[in-house]
């Protein structure tokens, strides 16, 4: 049993369960497949990663995460409609596909069709979770330092800290 608790360039191992405000369940891992990820290196959103600094092995914990502190606010300048003639002619478009383009900024963002009414696309660059309070139902499986090459790699290899891309 480690006593270690979760800090900067730990890997830490959890199950969790994240339900929306009705209690719908978004995601989950359990014990046959955990969730890995190095504290410190923004893989999870802040409001969950800064709640749970701190903890040790077998803590439970039940995390509220406001939409600023999880995947922001939604932003109805991000979802937008355009004409089919935009995108590629080979793009096989349908709703739920996702692509990424360049905003005005130059900054890097990931699309999503959510709507196609004859040459009309309606796009969203909002993340799907964007806007939600998230709730989390986590607990702590493992801990352990990170391996030089997670660091360097900014992020987990899972449990043995090898690399499997």
């Amino acid at each position: 049993m480690s006593n270690q608790v979760i800090a900067k360039d730990k890997v830490v191992e959890l199950t969790y369960s994240l339900t929306d405000a009705e209690g719908d369940v978004l995601d989950q891992s359990d014990a046959n497949d955990p969730f890995f990820y190095l504290h410190g290196a923004e893989q999870i959103v802040p409001g969950l990663e800064n709640a749970l600094t701190g903890l040790k092995v077998g803590d439970k914990k039940k995390v509220v995460v406001q939409p600023g502190e999880g995947y922001g606010e939604f932003d109805p300048s991000l979802r937008m409609t355009v004409k089919k003639a935009q995108f590629p002619a080979d793009a096989e478009l349908e709703e739920g596909l996702e692509f990424e383009t360049t905003l005005n900024d130059g900054t890097p963002a990931i699309f999503t069709v959510v709507e196609i009414e004859g040459d009309q696309v309606t796009v969203d660059g909002n993340h799907p979770l964007a806007g939600e309070t998230l709730h989390f139902d986590v607990e702590v499986m493992s801990i352990r330092d990170a391996s030089s090459d997670e660091l360097g790699h900014g992020h987990a290899h899972g449990a043995d800290g090898r690399h499997h891309h």
